[in-house]
């Protein structure tokens, strides 16, 4: 770190170009002209002694080799002291991004090569394009390493925590207001959002990163033109998104059953979903029309059947309500198209569906209140389609939502909980990490947390932990194990994103909630 510090800019070029041979982002004969792209981004001008040919020989000669953090890390301090670059932290992604830009491989190139593997198998098409978006640092894993996740067993099986470090939550009220925005019309800035794929090469801008590293590659889903690429946050293994060509808001229907039923077929090992289209219940992004799917096996994906549900004219459809904290009917079936069909009138059935004795409008003065998420995956050769029935309304007891987080699970989550959290893993807030670390140092020191302003919002639940385990009240704090506070804290929020996804449900699981449920699955057909 000191050498680049020490101004030896030529140095840090040769290790990234070097990095770059031996991942395979560029070819012997693209050396001396990467440097040079490297060069001008930097700002800076070598002397002649610097040849590039031989400098980065020399680079994959050293030993021991800088890691990628440290050498981008290098390059910016440099750039940093130098006045080439801002020294916050979104300048100097804007060019870090752009560093590895000069590297990652020309998007043709990408979809040529990711097709030609496919030819041999879906999986190798994937594993090859996932280290891509790890090798150009579109995803930069030293990052995400930082997130704290850690898995909670519960009524509903083993659920996935993770305190997500990487990426801001958005305010639900702000994911509203982005909709209706867009719905308005008037001049939008370019992209549209970051999920056009405008982003491919786009340089980025202080309220919008860089993406010249994003690739993204072509698919025909219904007979429209989608795209596939990566989340650069990964929340889960190979967590990829499937996007809209067009900028057009989120919408469920039967041709949403369709897509997701058709990715699966082209791509078996993975699962995929969408989130809802109405604010609330939905995703952080409900401007542009998209998915989101992986290679891993959700808490939800393994979930059992609560009890086998029938619909008329479909006997050829296994159905069943899903063991599961949220309101989940499951469809299973060898032919896609049939699940589908029967998707479609489940769907159609909840759009105007209500049942005031749990709290169900399908709408209020014409505003609509019910949609479904929806997640499709194979079974072997047969398909699998779960049908997650949401609601939004809102009431002045409940203004965030009557099926979201209620009041007293804000201090851990209040974010919308869309997609990724209704299959079992929670994405909770980075603010968490720092709190439970303030609230342990509270509880040892037999303080009262409503007394702390930091943790304050945590004293009612810190109340019920300690209760649940005495030898961490005030009395017993001084002979008590402080690192098994730790796994006590760890394990008591993941009981809460429990209650969090039961607060969800539109039909609880209780003698009430079983019932409505019945009502509904004899009104769909």
């Amino acid at each position: 770190m000191d050498e680049y510090q020490s101004g030896a800019v030529e140095r840090g070029v040769a290790d990234l170009v070097a990095y770059a041979l031996d991942r395979g982002l560029i070819g012997a004969d693209d050396v001396t002209y990467s440097a040079n792209l490297m060069l001008d981004a930097l700002g800076y001008e070598p002397t002649g002694a610097f040849v590039p040919r031989e400098a980065v020989a020399a680079a994959q000669a050293a030993d021991p080799r800088p890691a990628l953090e440290e050498i981008l890390a290098g390059l910016l301090d440099d750039a940093v002291a130098r006045g080439v670059c801002d020294p916050g932290v979104a300048s100097r992604d804007l060019l870090d991004t752009r560093l590895m830009g000069c590297v990652t491989p020309r998007p043709s190139d990408v979809t040529r090569a990711f097709w030609d593997r496919y030819e041999h198998s879906p999986e190798a098409a994937t594993d090859w394009f996932y280290q891509l978006a790890l090798d150009s640092d579109y995803i930069r894993t030293y990052r995400i390493a930082r997130d704290r996740k850690w898995v909670t067993s519960t009524r509903y099986g083993d659920l996935d925590i993770t305190i997500n470090l990487s990426k801001p939550e958005k305010d639900p009220k702000a994911i509203a207001a982005a909709l209706e925005k867009q719905k308005a019309g008037g001049a939008e800035p370019y992209p549209r959002c970051q999920l056009c794929p405008e982003n491919t090469g786009y340089a980025g801008r202080l309220d919008h990163p860089a993406r010249e590293t994003i690739r993204i590659i072509p698919l025909t889903l219904a007979g429209e033109q989608w795209y596939l690429q990566y989340s650069p946050y990964v929340y889960y293994n190979e967590h990829c998104i499937v996007l809209s060509e067009k900028h057009v808001p989120m919408r469920i229907d039967r041709v949403t059953f369709q897509r997701l039923l058709e990715f699966v077929t082209m791509f078996p090992h993975y699962t995929v979903g969408s989130n809802a289209d109405l604010p609330i219940v939905g995703g952080s992004i409900l401007t542009h029309e998209h998915y989101q799917g992986g290679r891993y096996e959700f808490a939800m994906a393994r979930a059992g059947l609560r009890e086998e549900v029938s619909f008329p004219g479909f006997e050829d459809v296994r159905a069943g309500v899903v063991d599961w904290p949220m309101s989940v009917i499951r469809l299973d079936g060898d032919d896609p198209a049939r699940l589908v069909e029967l998707a479609d009138k489940i769907l159609a059935a909840w759009r105007g569906y209500s049942d005031e004795t749990v709290g169900v409008l399908a709408e209020t003065e014409g505003t609509p209140h019910n949609t479904i998420t929806p997640i499709a995956r194979r079974r072997g050769e047969g398909y699998e389609l779960d049908l997650v029935l949401r609601n939004n309304r809102t009431t002045e007891e409940y203004p965030l939502g009557i099926f979201h987080p209620h009041q007293e699970l804000h201090h851990v989550k209040k974010e919308n909980i869309g997609l990724i959290e209704v299959m079992g893993l929670a994405v909770l807030p980075a603010r968490l990490l720092g709190e439970m670390d303030r609230l342990k140092q509270v509880i040892l020191a037999g303080d009262d947390p409503a007394q702390v302003p930091e943790v304050a919002a945590h004293a009612p639940w810190a109340a019920e932990v300690v209760a649940r385990h005495p030898e961490f009240a005030p009395e017993n704090v001084a002979s008590a194990d402080a690192t098994k506070l730790d796994a006590v804290i760890e394990e008591e929020i993941g009981q809460v994103f429990a209650q969090v996804l039961e607060h969800c449900a539109v039909f609880a699981d209780n003698d009430q909630g079983r019932a409505a449920f019945a009502r509904f699955v004899a009104a769909v057909c």
